[in-house]
């Protein structure tokens, strides 16, 4: 593979990553698959905790083979992130469904376009690999998080991504589970990083290996990770919605107290009016919340970028 050479006349260094849990049946495949792409390149099989085989066959094939104890994908990505030494990082999920042809394309785009990050948009004609609800909640997640912070990616929740350096060890990563890809896509979109999608095929998982995701659970644990993200990347919007809708509703109570007044020159319901000032002066706080929050908010994302400024761009 050609993808150029760093300003000291060397090629960058790659590294295949694939956090596992319980892939004894997939992962030769996986190994097999990414050592014909990228046959320079070193690969890693951090193991969280499985129950089968799967070091033992990791190893057999030539992996480099890690532990992490603490369980959830969340935590394997962290861990790689911080121990490996690499120029480009390959990131994939240890099953198989994932198209490593497309590798040396993505890592190509990456060096010689000197972006970020380049994510490996999920297409499939296999209904068994991609199911019809999970394709649906993924476009939903992804509408929403480009609502959210104005614009996004093709597949927010794909696993198969390129990383530079810069990225890597700029990255914070605070999520333990599946969520990691949400947290991912947002740190790029926050430091306005150069990325970039390309679509990759994906396939079904080989005969025997079974998907760790639970489409509720982890469905439900990516929303409420966007939310979290969003509160603490927007808080003047977050806290300015919520005082808006205390206002709304201290507003609808005092309607019926107003014309009561009105007609009479009375105020016959006290706890309601107590209720009302109450619901007033929470959305006042709120609104002088969201505009400490921001300033701190800003404080943390510039130190973000300095981190990120630290690294040097591919092929800088």
């Amino acid at each position: 593979m050609t993808y150029g050479v760093g300003h000291d006349g060397a090629r960058p260094k790659v590294a295949v990553i694939l956090p596992c849990y319980n892939e004894a049946v997939a992962i030769t495949e996986t190994i097999s698959g990414f050592r014909a792409a990228l046959p320079d390149a070193e690969i890693y099989v951090y193991d969280n905790n499985s129950k089968d085989n799967t070091v033992a066959v990791a190893q057999a094939v030539g992996a480099i083979v890690r532990i992490e104890r603490m369980q959830g994908k969340g935590h394997v990505v962290r861990r790689m992130f911080a121990d490996i030494e690499a120029d480009i990082y390959v990131l994939a999920d240890g099953d198989a469904t994932y198209d490593a042809t497309a590798a040396p394309a993505m890592v190509r785009k990456l060096w010689e376009e000197q972006l970020d990050m380049v994510v490996g948009a999920r297409q499939s004609e296999v209904v068994a690999a991609y199911r019809p609800g999970h394709v649906l909640g993924n476009r939903l997640l992804t509408g929403l998080l480009a609502r959210m912070f104005g614009r996004s990616f093709s597949d927010i929740l794909s696993g198969y991504r390129v990383f530079s350096r810069r990225f890597v060890k700029s990255f914070p990563v605070l999520s333990a589970g599946f969520e990691i890809e949400t947290e991912i896509s947002v740190h790029a979109l926050e430091l306005a990083m150069p990325i970039a999608d390309v679509m990759t095929r994906y396939g079904a998982r080989p005969e025997g290996s079974t998907s760790k995701l639970s489409t509720y659970r982890d469905g439900w644990r990516i929303l409420r990770t966007m939310i979290t993200l969003y509160r603490s990347e927007r808080p003047t919007i977050y806290y300015g919605i919520v005082a808006l809708v205390l206002a709304v509703a201290a507003f609808l109570l005092a309607v019926p107290l107003l014309v009561t007044y009105w007609q009479t020159g009375l105020v016959p319901r006290f706890p309601t009016a107590i209720l009302i000032m109450g619901l007033l002066t929470i959305a006042v706080i709120c609104v002088f919340v969201g505009f400490i929050l921001d300033t701190v908010t800003k404080g943390r994302r510039e130190m973000k970028r300095l981190a990120y400024l630290s690294v040097p761009a591919p092929r800088a």
